[in-house]
């Protein structure tokens, strides 16, 4: 399969050219004179040119710390950091800037969840008798804290298996979420499989129990619109964690989105600056919501970054995002179900997944997939993926993951394509 221009794909973004050309590393030639082609956006976005200038005139013109510098720089800090709040609070549309919380990525987001909840008194508590149910194609960071989480507390850790074709199985959804779970945690969109999960299925079901949900957004929020007050009450997540280098930002911050009622009750997951109100040697009291959560100099720069990539998602329209992706993803299944010996993951539409295509080509390892793929300027990821019980309910120890942005063109598909071929018979497997 093989598309010419841009245009002719129907969905593709317009302009794609000129949004390639926002992103400075995208025109690099890679050894042996092949142009990069990248395809692990999944694992971490590339940066356009607005992100690294805000980034770079912030360290050059306003760096100082925030909310304790009493100078010009440390007004200027302050508040181009609580700005970058307002604009990540607007991207998600959220209830309240308060409610938006920043760490250093999606994973200590999510750990910050459940270590409070750990803490937690009253109706929020858990103990022994309770449960806590995620699913099993989730990634370590919403796997592991929820683990550590039930064994600490005596709870009882439940997951949804999933089906042949890389879906949630929701067939017993009422024997998982029953009135002794306490909490619900799952992925919007999995990294591994690329499967869109029915979040707001799940979330009303969870809150008939009265249960806690958070779901990991990391692959959500990039490729799709995300509108809390779009959504019904019943149907709202109470948590949502995203991470800033999968959405054109930086790394080193990520988010953490909470109900206020919530926040608000939950113990605070670090002690240190900012997040305390007074500090005396008997005990100390706690900042409001979101500072009680964020001790010690913040990810500064890196909030700037974030906003500024947040704000040329907005400017380029998530919904446009969406179509692209979806019209980049099933351009890649339907080349890649020409390879022979080629098994992809996970569902076969492009409209119920997001754009990580995780395969395997029968009789040769994912690791020499990626270094043959990589001598030709092609970059894909190997490996599991931090997802090594949903590559083992599929009977595999690891894959091939090729994943696309916005950024995307079908002629980087072709090219991953003929060097898939050129993989099998550098290893002589038809």
């Amino acid at each position: 399969m093989s598309v010419s221009t841009s245009t002719e794909l129907s969905g593709l973004l317009p302009g794609l050219d000129l949004i390639r050309a926002d992103f400075p590393i995208l025109g690099r030639t890679l050894a042996d004179g092949f142009p990069l082609v990248y395809l692990d956006s999944a694992n971490t976005s590339q940066k356009p040119q607005v992100v690294i200038d805000a980034m770079v005139d912030h360290l050059e013109r306003h760096n100082a710390n925030v909310a304790r510098a009493m100078h010009q720089l440390g007004a200027e800090s302050s508040a181009a950091f609580e700005e970058a709040r307002d604009k990540v609070a607007a991207f998600l549309h959220a209830p309240s800037r308060e409610e938006v919380i920043f760490t250093k990525n999606a994973s200590e987001a999510l750990n910050l969840v459940a270590n409070t909840l750990a803490w937690a008194t009253g109706p929020l508590a858990i103990g022994a008798g309770d449960e806590v149910v995620i699913t099993e194609m989730e990634h370590h960071s919403n796997i592991v804290p929820w683990q550590l989480l039930t064994q600490r507390k005596g709870a009882t850790l439940r997951w949804f298996g999933l089906t042949d074709d890389g879906r949630l199985d929701t067939s017993k959804i009422d024997e998982l979420i029953t009135e002794r779970t306490k909490v619900v945690s799952l992925t919007w969109v999995s990294n591994m499989l690329g499967t869109i999960n029915p979040v707001e299925e799940i979330t009303r079901r969870a809150h008939e129990v009265g249960a806690v949900v958070v779901v990991d957004a990391a692959q959500a929020v990039p490729q799709m619109p995300v509108s809390l007050q779009g959504l019904e009450e019943a149907s709202r997540p109470d948590f949502l964690a995203f991470t800033g280098h999968k959405v054109t930002g930086p790394t080193g911050i990520g988010v953490l989105w909470g109900r206020r009622g919530l926040l608000e009750q939950l113990p605070p997951f670090l002690g240190g600056g900012e997040m305390i109100s007074t500090v005396a040697m008997e005990r100390s009291t706690y900042a409001g919501i979101p500072h009680k959560f964020e001790a010690g100099t913040p990810p500064i720069v890196e909030a700037v970054g974030l906003g500024a990539a947040v704000d040329y998602l907005s400017a380029i329209g998530m919904e446009n995002v969406r179509a692209h992706e979806e019209a980049i993803t099933g351009y890649a299944l339907e080349a890649l179900s020409g390879i022979r010996n080629l098994t992809v993951l996970g569902p076969q539409s492009a409209h119920e997944r997001g754009g990580a295509i995780s395969f395997e080509i029968e009789g040769i390892h994912p690791h020499d997939v990626s270094q043959v793929l990589d001598s030709r300027g092609i970059a894909v990821r190997a490996g599991h993926h931090c997802a090594k019980p949903a590559h083992k309910r599929f009977g595999v120890q690891s894959s091939t993951r090729a994943s696309s942005y916005l950024y995307t063109t079908p002629g980087e598909i072709d090219a991953l394509v003929e060097g898939l071929e050129y993989t099998k018979k550098y290893f002589r497997v038809d």
